[in-house]
């Protein structure tokens, strides 16, 4: 069923494969699309430099927005368990056209990011064999763009493989992933804090409760870094949501996985950003996490030293962390794509269902397809564009992870006044999760305006980081009204209207109390 009327029923099944995922593998999948392995080690260097030791503070303080905005996640998938998450919510919440803009904003985050992470695993790839053989010269393969750009397509390629695939496969593929991951980041951050307290560290630094004082961060423009530093290192969580229509309970399951994810995640940064500045301090030089030369991958640099002969396990940690991640990523926009095209925001074809595996296969495919291209054209156009548009990302995640929280609140207004508990995770989390990641994404949209933002490119004075941010939300926007010239009845309102349904309003009691 594709475009059907408004009914009763307003949010409907899409043919996927029901009652397939529980709460560990949703957690498994959860914990793979954040990549904590490459999101810490690209990550804790620049964050260093900003904030000194007060890493720790600034973690958690990045935590606040993402959990806030996951209480509204949870409400609105407790109420309308629906594969098209942020696009769904938010049209049901405001209308059709900002229900399109948000999705579109999810789409192309998660679409151009799966670029990153291809071209990630590809320098791993290489940077991983060069330390097992000895040989460095192996690394600059990576640096080739005609082996980069067939490396990072066949990665790709793996990655669509095991998407279009049932979800059941990509289960059991995560879970060696993550498992494997999460390990070696356990033993790579106990050693740290054993090595530092035998006095095997670096430069040993005492671990101190100022660490976690946010207050002494060195400014406010390091807090409102901490708060950018969530986007990135918490960022893909709300993968988990996307599947709630696969989930053996679709009005719970989704939500708990989302927070465990989270937890999980947090959990693991603090450790590593103790272990790590106990074991080689905040300075900058040599093995110091502040050292500008070390910052791109401090994972690496420091994995030796802790970990001796076994040090090339880091390497495989993180080669398979965004190989994982460029895997689970692709879940996201496919199947927000599948719900577009059920609703008749896009393209019926979108709607399609592959017959045995019960996956958006046709979905995926294009997915990977558009970033593989947008990959391949901008390596060997220029890496500076590359970059510089994968830091825009940034300001689409503020953008759609608002406007869903935001939805949250309108869309429970009614309701949210029924109980101390209804109030508090309907309307005040996610309004004020919404509110600070608005006004980030405003922040960051003006930062980014400056030439010197990202790589220090400019079109007539103006940041490209900034001109490709407004860009690709232009592009949102002219794509929304041709597909309003195309599909009508989505945008007058007649397939997925605005406000509760019958089966909202039911339903309502099972999940306040």
């Amino acid at each position: 069923m594709t475009a059907t009327r408004a009914t009763d029923e307003a949010v409907s099944n899409k043919g996927l494969a029901p009652g397939t995922v529980g709460v560990l593998g949703a957690v498994v999948i959860g914990v793979s699309t954040i990549a904590p392995a490459y999101t810490f080690t690209a990550a804790i260097g620049p964050t260093v430099s900003a904030v000194g030791v007060q890493v720790p503070a600034i973690i958690l303080l990045g935590f606040v927005p993402m959990l806030l905005v996951a209480f509204g996640y949870r409400e609105l998938n407790r109420a309308m368990p629906d594969a098209g998450t942020s696009f769904t919510w938010a049209t049901r919440a405001f209308g059709p056209y900002v229900g399109w803009m948000a999705g579109w904003g999810l789409v192309i985050a998660t679409v151009l990011v799966l670029s990153n992470l291809a071209g990630i695993a590809v320098d791993f790839l290489y940077l991983l064999i060069a330390q097992i053989t000895g040989n460095e010269s192996i690394a600059e393969l990576a640096a080739n763009p005609f082996i980069n750009v067939i490396t990072c397509l066949a990665f790709m390629a793996a990655a669509t493989f095991i998407s279009y695939r049932d979800i059941e496969t990509t289960q059991r593929v995560q879970l060696g992933l993550v498992a494997f991951q999460v390990l070696v980041l356990l033993v790579f951050g106990i050693t740290a804090l054993v090595r530092a307290s035998s006095g095997e560290a670096i430069d040993h630094t005492p671990i101190d409760p100022s660490w976690f004082n946010v207050l002494q961060a060195p400014s406010v423009s390091a807090v409102i870094a901490g708060l950018s530093l969530s986007i990135f290192i918490f960022w893909g969580w709300d993968v988990v949501l996307t599947m709630n229509e696969e989930a053996k309970d679709p009005a719970r399951t989704p939500g708990r996985a989302a927070a465990l994810t989270i937890v999980v995640v947090l959990g693991l940064y603090l450790l590593l950003a103790i272990a790590l500045l106990a074991f080689a301090g905040n300075g900058e030089t040599g093995l110091g996490l502040g050292n500008p030369d070390i910052q791109d991958n401090v994972l690496f640099f420091l994995s030796d030293p802790i970990m001796g002969p076994l040090g090339w396990l880091i390497s495989l940690a993180v080669l398979s962390s965004s190989a994982a991640s460029l895997q689970s990523t692709a879940l996201s926009p496919a199947r927000t794509l599948l719900a577009m095209g059920h609703y008749g925001a896009v393209p019926a074809r979108f709607a399609t269902v592959h017959p045995r595996y019960r996956t958006p296969g046709f979905a995926a495919v294009v997915a990977a397809l558009v970033a593989s291209g947008f990959y391949a054209v901008m390596r060997f156009v220029s890496e500076n564009v590359l970059w510089d548009t994968i830091t825009a990302l940034g300001m689409m995640v503020c953008f759609y992870y608002g406007l869903t929280a935001l939805s949250a609140v309108w869309y429970f207004r009614k309701t949210a006044t029924s109980s101390v508990k209804a109030f508090l995770v309907q309307l005040l989390c996610p309004l004020v999760g919404g509110v600070m990641l608005v006004v980030l994404f405003v922040q960051t949209l003006v930062d980014s305006l400056d030439p010197a933002y990202g790589s220090g490119s400019e079109i007539g004075g103006v940041g490209l980081v900034g001109i490709l941010g407004v860009g690709m939300l232009l592009l949102g926007v002219v794509l929304m009204l041709i597909m309003r010239k195309l599909r009508p009845a989505f945008f007058r309102g007649e397939v997925l209207p605005m406000g509760f349904n019958k089966g909202d309003l039911d339903t309502k009691a099972l999940f306040i109390k």
